[in-house]
């Protein structure tokens, strides 16, 4: 089978072709035959040797997590799918997955079925950003109808599932992006959207009772001034989480870090959202999956609308 692959950390270009082996499902696994594996901030980071990259281990590795595909063939004690069922997932992570491949296998309980509603392409998007958001949102916050959520970079990959999570979910959604991003945001239903470039958010967003922080830094910081008393931030970039975690704790405020966990719970959750129309993925582009550098060099110039997905 056709795998990207690279032989050393570093910038884009070294992803290459390789050729791999079709994995074998074990026992409690299933083999997908993928289709669309999605691409996240946390895959150009490994490939460059930050993000899992020291859970993975040194090259070589093939980075990728989102998957969407068929299921090819069945390990013994797997009662949740069969073979030629149409499914999206997040394996294995923070371990390897290897999403950039023709084939993977992993527990069947780290897949869900994919809802008619949603596209292979849209449905490999989904996943990780979407897990990342229901468990913020739903496991960690236990956002109750009425309050009041602030999601930054709210027409991002995570940050568009998000906002329209936290919609269903009842609350009072407000997001950071630039100006020419407002209307798709009203499309989603936002309540309330900022233009961070310029507005000082701090100083125009009445208090809220969560914060989605998907920067870190300064952000995470001026995102303490529009935060209740008892309210919480939740900071989604890992490397910046501490640092946010003390600035509140001086502050007397909770905050927090997360990173997203396989859950094939929180994905028959989220397909029942987008089978009630309440949940859409927006992709931005798609690239072949020999091109993947290619789709690195795009979500690494931070200003990608939804999601980016390889094709196999």
């Amino acid at each position: 089978m056709r795998v990207i692959t690279q032989l050393s950390t570093g910038g884009p270009e070294v992803l290459e072709v390789g050729e791999a082996e079709v994995p074998t499902p074990l026992p409690t696994e299933i083999r997908v035959r993928v289709a669309a594996a999605g691409v996240n901030p946390v895959d150009w980071k490994t490939r460059a040797g930050a993000g899992m990259a020291p859970v993975i281990g040194p090259p070589p590795f093939t980075v990728g997590w989102d998957v969407a595909g068929t299921v090819d063939a069945v390990g013994p004690g797997v009662t949740r799918f069969s073979v030629g069922d149409s499914v999206f997932g997040m394996p294995w992570f923070p371990r390897q997955a290897g999403a950039y491949a023709e084939f993977v296998t992993a527990p069947s309980r780290h897949f869900a079925h994919r809802p008619a509603g949603l596209s292979e392409v849209e449905a490999a998007g989904l996943p990780l950003a979407g897990l990342t958001a229901w468990q913020a949102l739903v496991d960690i916050a236990g956002v109750q109808p009425g309050q009041r959520v602030l999601v930054h970079g709210a027409a991002g990959g995570v940050g568009h599932l998000a906002v329209q999570i936290a919609k269903a979910l009842g609350a009072y959604v407000v997001g950071t992006a630039s100006v020419g991003k407002h209307n798709l945001l009203n499309d989603l239903g936002i309540d309330e959207a900022v233009d961070y470039r310029t507005e000082a958010f701090e100083k125009v967003i009445e208090p809220v009772d969560l914060v989605l922080d998907m920067f870190g830094g300064e952000v995470a910081v001026r995102s303490l001034d529009v935060l209740h008393p008892d309210g919480r931030l939740i900071c989604l970039p890992s490397a910046a989480a501490a640092d946010a975690v003390a600035a509140a704790g001086d502050r007397g405020l909770r905050a927090t870090g997360m990173l997203v966990e396989p859950d094939g719970d929180g994905l028959d959750e989220l397909a029942e959202l987008v089978g009630d129309r309440r949940l859409r993925v927006l992709v931005a582009e798609t690239f072949p999956l020999e091109r993947a550098s290619h789709a690195h060099r795009a979500g690494e110039l931070g200003h990608t609308t939804g999601k980016l997905v390889l094709t196999t």
